[in-house]
């Protein structure tokens, strides 16, 4: 069974944080009563900055290993340091105590792009020309090529609506098509 990501991440006053990773580098099971109660276990120790992250897999193994934290942090005079505990969320690529971020198609958007598009055949040059000059007015981004219109719209739901109230229009035997841009990975950067 695969275990779910969690992590500690503790806010560290300057000049802190390497004598910390440090004495964490070297806890070892005879060093005091709370180390030994970790044996067997594994933690992933980063820092970035200030701040310094501790891996585990499970809550309950973070919850083993804090005391032993707490008492690194108060031996570097750090007793007062922030500490958060945070749970990966998987479907939403981010951890549990940072706000969402945008959606795929709100990413899109802010780089400059529809992520829908509505494709229109026109019957030629000129109907193609006087669809996006009325798609143009009613607030669409609008490409024209020749005898094609694309339309870019915010929404799957806004590109399927203009798809359906153009689909009438449509030179008979003409073909009506609206699709997803190449889906655009949502990504965290962690620059640890």
């Amino acid at each position: 069974m695969a275990s779910d990501d969690w992590r500690l991440r503790i806010e560290l006053p300057p000049s802190v944080g390497e004598p910390l990773l440090e004495r964490l580098r070297l806890v070892h099971p005879e060093a005091s009563e709370l180390a030994r109660a970790l044996s067997g276990s594994r933690y992933a120790v980063t820092r970035d900055g200030e701040t310094l992250f501790v891996y585990a897999s499970t809550s309950t193994e973070l919850d083993s290993a804090r005391p032993v934290i707490d008492q690194e942090l108060a031996e570097v005079g750090a007793g007062g340091a922030t500490t958060v505990t945070e749970h990966w969320l998987a479907d939403e690529e981010r951890w549990d105590d940072e706000a969402p971020g945008p959606s795929d198609d709100e990413q899109v958007l802010a780089e400059g792009y529809a992520p829908w598009e509505v494709r229109i055949p026109c019957k030629d040059h000129r109907a193609a020309r006087e669809l996006a000059d009325r798609l143009e007015t009613e607030g669409y981004g609008v490409v024209r090529r020749w005898r094609y219109v694309i339309a870019g719209c915010a929404t799957k739901e806004d590109a399927g609506a203009l798809a359906q109230r153009l689909h009438g229009q449509a030179e008979p035997g003409g073909e009506l098509v609206w699709e997803a841009m190449e889906e655009r990975p949502f990504s965290v950067v962690n620059p640890i």
